[in-house]
């Protein structure tokens, strides 16, 4: 079977600007953060962005990469919103389709499928239907003729997503309590790339944890990334828990300052040695 084997770099060679990119994950937990900052690292830009957004959102956000936003919302969950994705929504950055939680799960479904959209409930009697006019609804065809949001399917051109373990032809596993509908997000793009946390032999997986935690296929991944720590400083449960500490500087720091110290090396090392510099410092 095909080595889908790849470094940070590799992956975002396969991007381009103008895409609509999927990023998996929720708020401030198991996001790819290592693909998001090889994306900063990179001149890519003009980029329609669908995700439960946390800090992918918000990195991509300050250092002006995305045009348009899909999304349910952008938090650090322990921070309820996420300041930089804030601080750019409020300079009118890029425009922002904010959709139910619910009708945003539906629409990967509903790309996942193959499917022009899905009807579901969601949305109905909210404000989410004032704030995208561009939204429809359906009658049912059936005798119960009730009216429902056509919730348009979220298609991506590529979708990137982090979990705890893979193999590398493309299988991969979660191991936290949530899978994050990362297996929605790469089967409703075009083109998916893991990172995770090891690469192990295809018979591991099954040894690590029971067959409903090999989430991810091989027929839906174009490639696989190892980046321990990749996820940081979100959290990779049970390899690693969220990094307060630096997630609150973060939040708390001007954005030019943050990147000029953590986001200026020319790899993920670099960054990662930035950060242990600064934990260091503080001990």
């Amino acid at each position: 079977m095909t080595d889908k084997s790849m470094t940070p770099e590799d992956v975002v060679g396969r991007l381009r600007s103008g895409m609509t990119l999927g990023i998996g994950g929720w708020g401030s937990r198991r996001k790819p953060m290592a693909l998001v900052r090889a994306l900063l690292r990179s001149g890519i830009t003009d980029l329609t962005v669908v995700s439960y957004g946390g800090p992918d959102v918000g990195l991509l956000a300050a250092a002006g990469r995305i045009r348009r936003l899909v999304a349910p919302f952008a938090t650090l969950d322990s921070i309820p919103l996420e300041p930089h994705f804030r601080a750019a929504r409020e300079s009118g950055a890029f425009t922002l389709t904010e959709l139910d939680e619910a009708m945003f799960m539906w629409g990967l479904h509903a790309a996942a499928n193959r499917l022009p959209f899905l009807p579901v409930r969601a949305g109905l009697g909210s404000d989410v239907m004032r704030v995208n006019p561009e939204l429809r609804t359906v009658t049912s065809p059936y005798a119960d003729g009730e009216e429902l949001v056509a919730v348009p399917a979220l298609r991506m051109d590529a979708a990137l997503v982090h979990l705890n373990r893979a193999d590398r032809i493309g299988n991969a596993q979660y191991l936290g309590p949530d899978p994050y509908f990362d297996d929605l997000f790469c089967e409703a793009a075009d083109a998916a790339y893991v990172s995770c946390e090891q690469l192990v032999e295809s018979a591991e997986l099954l040894k690590a944890g029971p067959p409903q935690s090999l989430l991810v296929s091989r027929h839906c991944v174009t490639g696989v990334v190892e980046c321990p720590n990749g996820a940081h400083f979100t959290s990779c449960v049970p390899d690693y828990d969220r990094d307060e500490a630096f997630q609150k500087l973060y939040a708390s720091t001007p954005w030019a300052e943050f990147a000029a110290r953590f986001l200026s090396g020319a790899s993920e090392q670099d960054y990662q040695r930035a950060v242990r510099a600064w934990h260091e410092e503080q001990s």
